[in-house]
């Protein structure tokens, strides 16, 4: 008989714990759905940028970045090369 009742108090501590997770993982939900609502309504919608001028400098740093990445991948083969050939 006191196995059973153990178990019966087991299976209703494990029926309270879940359902007060349950409980707290719904009002978290709900408290930032209403918190990103808040502050969608406080915060203003940020200016779309107008064309930049500045797109030679951009272009140059395309091909800079790109001249690294050919250097970074050159080293890198070569490096494999000279680890597989010992």
């Amino acid at each position: 008989m006191q196995n059973s009742s153990l178990l019966q108090e087991g299976l209703m501590l494990m029926a309270f714990g879940m359902g007060f997770v349950f409980v707290f993982l719904t009002i978290l939900v709900v408290a930032t759905a209403l918190m990103s609502r808040v502050v969608k309504r406080l915060v203003p919608v940020p200016a779309k940028p107008g064309p930049s001028t500045g797109q030679k400098g951009k272009a140059e740093d395309d091909d800079a970045v790109l001249a690294a990445i050919g250097v970074a991948i050159h080293r890198y083969r070569r490096r494999g090369s000279d680890v597989s050939s010992s």
